[in-house]
Parts: structure tokens; sequence; C-alpha cells
């Protein structure tokens, strides 16, 4: 198939193009920077330089490119900036779907994350609705991971990948990482709070295969959701860092992991790093 790759540069995306390329698809990634195009013809991807904020620009190269899928991997997160990580799940996933559906794309599939269902006593499922009625400022996450889904479910054919927190090589939670100097600035501190992980490579795995899954949403995360203090003293350990001490208090409702049992069950999508206690140190 010929697959449009937007965050083709991303983490998840360099994990993607050579799984895609090995199963004999034609991938073309999108990236914003002319210097970006030759790591991504090294991967055996071709490339396509454009703006997701520039619309028409967009749609040109999607012209160009005549996707019979579109894959939507796009984050802004290098800065932690979470506004321009919102701004991106609301416009840049509106002209990159309004362009696809220009050419007549029939399939996308994008990212979506696993943390943003509505409080709740056990791991959510996909029926679990999404967290509307949050307060600031986590409502602005959870405004824009829905405009992104709804945005998305306009194309005939659709897989929003709700992924837990990546963790693995180039992810923010891994020995040098962001999360592991919050850790070290005591910035990381272990509460009840309940997490739901997913290994990188896992969740690359999972974009390939749902090129073949039916229409909606999917959780993509490992078999444990785990509170932080079950989790931390293991990724401590991992990157060679102090466990900081726990706190007390009470669970956020609505950290309370999700579950993979639709994905695992009916769509035979098998973490191969089933938990992170043993993937952190992978």
């Amino acid at each position: 198939m010929r697959i449009f790759l937007a965050g083709a540069t991303g983490v998840i995306g360099r994990q993607v193009i050579p799984r895609l390329i090995a199963e004999g698809h034609q991938v073309t990634g999108l990236t914003r920077r002319e210097a970006d195009t030759a790591a991504l013809r090294r991967q055996g991807a071709q490339a396509v330089v454009a703006d997701v904020y520039d619309a028409p620009g967009l749609t040109k190269a999607m012209i160009e490119v005549q996707p019979e899928v579109v894959m939507h991997q796009l984050t802004d997160l290098s800065g932690g900036n979470f506004q321009a990580n919102s701004d991106i799940r609301r416009r840049g996933t509106r002209n990159l779907v309004d362009a696809a559906l220009t050419v007549g794309v029939t399939r996308i599939i994008a990212q979506s994350i696993a943390w943003a269902y509505e409080p709740g006593d056990d791991p959510a499922d996909e029926s679990t609705p999404l967290d509307l009625g949050a307060a600031a400022p986590r409502l602005q996450t959870v405004q824009a991971v829905s405009q992104l889904e709804e945005t998305v479910a306009e194309a005939p054919e659709w897989v929003v990948l709700r992924y837990g927190l990546f963790y693995g090589p180039g992810t923010w939670y891994t020995k040098g990482a962001l999360m592991d100097d919050q850790l070290r600035a005591g910035k990381l501190v272990p509460t009840t709070d309940i997490t739901s992980f997913v290994h990188i490579e896992d969740a690359a795995a999972a974009a390939v295969q749902a090129l073949a899954w039916p229409t909606g949403p999917v959780n993509i995360v490992d078999n444990e959701p785990a509170a932080a203090t079950d989790w931390i003293p293991t990724f401590a350990a991992s990157a060679g860092a102090p466990t900081p001490p726990a706190t007390t208090g009470d669970r956020q409702k609505w950290a309370r992991g999700a579950t993979n049992t639709h994905a695992r069950t009916h769509l035979g999508w098998t973490p191969q790093h089933p938990t992170w206690r043993t993937g952190f140190n992978s």
C-alpha cells in the first residue's frame, strides 16, 4: 500500500518506517525540514516537505503522493510545550484529515492516548467515555484528544491507537532522558496514581497491524497498569538513580490505567514487552 506517514521523523515514526517497508509497503514520510529528508530516504522511505499547519501546502503534498492510507503520528513535545501538542491535535489533525479526504484516502490510523478517560476504579477499556468533565489544565488535553478522534472518524475507515506512556529508546522514559532528569531532580515522585505504559517497539508494531484492523479506538498498553509507587523504583533502578520517597494521599480518580484486553483478545496484538517490570531494563 501507499502510506503517507505524518510524524515520520518522530520517535515512533522512526520505528514504524522499517516495519512498513519490510511488509512491502511504499512509505512517504512527511517532514517540515528539508534537512530531514536524507534520513528518511536512508530508512527506505520517500520524503515530502510540508508543514501540517499550511493546509494548501499539505494538500499539495498529499496530491503528489496519492496515498491509500494516512498514518498520523504527529506530536509536538520536543520543548515540553503541552499547548503546542494540543494545537497539533486540533489544527494539525484537521488539516491532515482534510487533505487525506481530498485525495480519496479511505483509511486513517492516528495516535491518541490512553490516559484521557473519565475517572473510575478499574483500568479503562475502549467503551469508557473521555474525561470531558475534567478540570483545567487536564481538560485542555482531553478536549484536544477528543477533537483529534472526532476528526479522524470522518474517514470511511479509521483506527485510533490510544497509546500508554512510551518508554524505551528515544523516549522520555529511558536512562539519560527527560524523566531520568526529573527523577534525579526530585520532580518524579512515587504516588498511588496508576499509569499504563507501552514499549515504543510494541507501539510501532501496533501501528503496522492497524492497517488491517476494524474501525474504532484501541488501547495499546502493556499488560500491567501500575501505581507510581510500584513502577518508579524499577525505573530508577534501570536508570541507576536512587528511588525517591513515596508520598501519601489518595489516587487521582482519572489516573486509573487502561486495559489491552480488546487488542490482545480480538485483534491479535501481543506486546513483546508485556510489562514495564522487565521492559525498563530491556
